[in-house]
């Protein structure tokens, strides 16, 4: 990344980005297609670690905070409005839903017209004079706590599709009206986030988000009342909101500029990685009570564990 800049990493992501996820509508090999829907992936990250690096670049502080919230605001926010007119679009015909990827390609017109040239802090290596250090710990730790957030929101998404139609007899167009209210909540709860922080803490900002999750999950797993899908709708949206976003942004006061690019790319490892590894869930289970009810448990220990953790490291 230090070689390319980021906005040059930018036109390198959004490019492939554009090809490859067309390209899956046409592919009918299904060697060639997990072959490039595995490349789409590595361009997704490109994507996602020069934004985030860039935001490092221009900001600082509050105002990095502020930005890494509408970062995770406009990840829910392109998730509602692409996922519903996929949706719409796929009815018209199957193809058509891969045609969304060229939206790529207006982004990189906006990226020349706006990105280009803009001025970057000087003090990207020092904070108030001294050599920024990596804090190697916190690294690791913000690794764990985003895979272990991701596991615990992708768990809903996983399963809700197909738990919805089975207990409350949803259409999938309300089920997928209600995972577009998750991600509304999510999206509500990121912009908040910095004055949470701001009282609350780091730690003890994603602790609270791993307790929505616990709260969200024993509400799905004891009850089966309609009105309390929404109370599950907000304990799960919040507990997105309070974890992903925050720990982006604590990636990056943990790096040194030399690493950043680096430890971006390991953000994103941990954050894919807690999707693919909330697919096992189901394997717990054919109940569903039982496997909300272990990612409650699972919420609850990690919660805890994490808020251990980031006491030691706010110490050390």
């Amino acid at each position: 990344m230090k070689k390319l800049g980021t906005v040059k990493m930018l036109y390198f992501g959004l490019v492939p980005y554009a090809i490859l996820g067309v390209a899956g509508a046409y592919i009918t090999n299904d060697y060639f297609l997990i072959a490039d829907r595995f490349l789409l992936g590595g361009a997704t990250v490109m994507v996602q670690v020069a934004v985030t690096s860039f935001i490092a670049e221009v900001f600082k502080g509050a105002d990095r905070m502020k930005l890494i919230a509408w970062q995770g605001m406009s990840i829910e926010l392109g998730g509602v409005i692409f996922l519903s007119l996929g949706g719409v679009l796929g009815q018209w015909h199957w193809q058509y839903p891969f045609y969304i990827y060229l939206m790529a390609l207006v982004c990189l017109v906006f990226v020349y017209k706006t990105l280009t040239g803009v001025k970057r802090l000087e003090h990207l290596n020092h904070e108030d004079g001294l050599l920024k250090q990596e804090n190697k710990l916190k690294v690791r730790l913000v690794f764990y706590a985003s895979m272990s957030a991701m596991v615990l929101f992708f768990v809903s998404f996983v399963s809700l599709p197909l738990y919805l139609p089975k207990a409350f007899e949803f259409s999938d167009s309300l089920t997928g009206y209600y995972m577009a209210f998750i991600s509304l909540i999510a999206i509500i709860t990121a912009s908040q986030m910095p004055k949470v922080v701001s009282k609350l803490g780091d730690g003890n900002t994603i602790t609270l988000g791993f307790v929505c999750f616990m709260l969200g999950y024993i509400c799905l797993a004891c009850f089966s009342s309609v009105l309390l899908l929404i109370l599950v709708a907000v304990f799960i949206g919040i507990g997105f909101g309070f974890t992903i976003p925050l720990l982006n942004h604590m990636m990056i006061e943990a790096s040194s500029n030399k690493n950043l690019g680096k430890n971006l790319g390991l953000y994103s490892m941990g954050v894919f990685g807690g999707q693919f590894l909330s697919t096992f869930i189901e394997y717990v289970s054919h109940d569903y009570a039982i496997i909300y009810s272990c990612a409650a448990v699972l919420a609850l220990i990690l919660g805890g564990i994490l808020w251990y953790a980031f006491k030691k490291v706010e110490v050390v």
